[in-house]
């Protein structure tokens, strides 16, 4: 319905968005406060959780970091003596029921972001359309007393007691107009709401808490053979990003002095062999995401370079008190 590259140009290109795009934007306005007043009034019915329960989300479309983010947050709260556990909606998966995820778990099926945070932290992770869903089956089947829920701000039927929203520190809230105007979901007035505001790259503002995705190293997808970006540099490689912000991956490969030939693919894009079949034996190097889809068919010359969440301890730290906080924790 909307071609995204002209969406992109009027979300955070300077564009102005047309009429009709402010139209619809208007309805989804509506529609989303009214959605949102009917949870808070308690005419719509919220599911509360007997553990409590993190949500990781944003207010835009498009990638800003929530994977590592959940990632990290699930191992600091384990050095906490919490034992968490994760749900996530399963984008790109085609699982229609609560679904546990595991080592053998087919990203086509859980979802790309979920069997990524499951072989990162090897901690229970339950993907369903219905958070409430994924939530119970994890409390029925593991050893949980904390759920951390990857994406799902605007979810409201799952009550939650820890909001965290992650801003993209570069694009920011593009033209701070709603969908499809602009890439928000929900007012920047969300905002005052959420119990934390992290910003991923960019300038940090007062009142948020700054977050850096970092690594270097880069391991092959076939193997255990680990390299550096710095092995890479004066090279020419292809560079493949299935993600909401691919710019951000290519950029990163360039600071490292590598000769980039850009692949941008859409967010949870399903790969097939023939989309990297490049005609040639350079390097490709993707992100962590895409190399869970890649893996089962990965040739030799095929990269990954995996990131890792930085953040200050006093944020964790600031979580757990939450937590701790919270009626269900004692």
């Amino acid at each position: 319905m909307f071609d995204e590259r002209a969406l992109q140009a009027v979300w955070y290109g300077g564009q102005a968005p047309s009429l009709w795009l402010r139209m619809v934007a208007g309805v989804f306005g509506i529609v989303s406060r009214l959605r949102r007043r009917l949870y808070a009034l308690g005419l719509l019915p919220r599911a509360r959780m007997p553990v409590p329960v993190i949500v990781i989300g944003n207010i835009s479309v498009g990638g800003t970091g929530k994977t590592p983010l959940t990632i990290a947050l699930v191992e600091a709260l384990r050095e906490r003596g919490f034992k968490p556990g994760v749900i996530s909606r399963g984008y790109g998966g085609n699982a229609r029921v609560a679904t546990r995820v595991d080592a053998q778990s087919d990203p086509a099926m859980v979802g790309d972001e979920a069997r990524l945070i499951f072989d990162a932290t090897q901690a229970p992770v339950a993907v369903d359309r219905d958070r409430t869903a994924a939530a119970l089956s994890l409390l029925a089947n593991g050893n949980v007393d904390v759920i951390v829920a990857d994406d799902g701000l605007q979810h409201y039927r799952l009550q939650r007691d820890v909001e965290i929203c992650v801003i993209d520190g570069e694009r920011r809230f593009g033209n701070g107009r709603l969908l499809p105007a602009g890439p928000l979901r929900e007012p920047t007035a969300r905002l005052a709401s959420v119990d934390f505001r992290v910003c991923n790259g960019g300038v940090a503002q007062e009142d948020e808490v700054p977050i850096s995705l970092v690594g270097d190293t880069v391991v092959a997808l076939s193997g255990a053979q680990e390299k550096t970006l710095r092995d890479f540099a004066g090279q020419r490689v292809h560079a493949v990003a299935g993600i909401g912000n691919p710019t951000r991956f290519f950029a990163k490969l360039r600071a490292a002095g590598i000769d980039v030939i850009e692949y941008a693919f859409p967010d949870h894009h399903a790969y097939a062999a023939s989309d990297l079949d490049f005609g040639d034996e350079l390097p490709v190097l993707m992100t962590e995401k895409d190399a869970v889809k890649c893996a089962a068919f990965a040739r030799p010359n095929w990269w990954k370079v995996p990131v890792r969440a930085q953040l200050l301890p006093h944020f964790f730290d600031a979580v757990a008190q939450l937590l701790r906080a919270s009626d269900k924790t004692r």
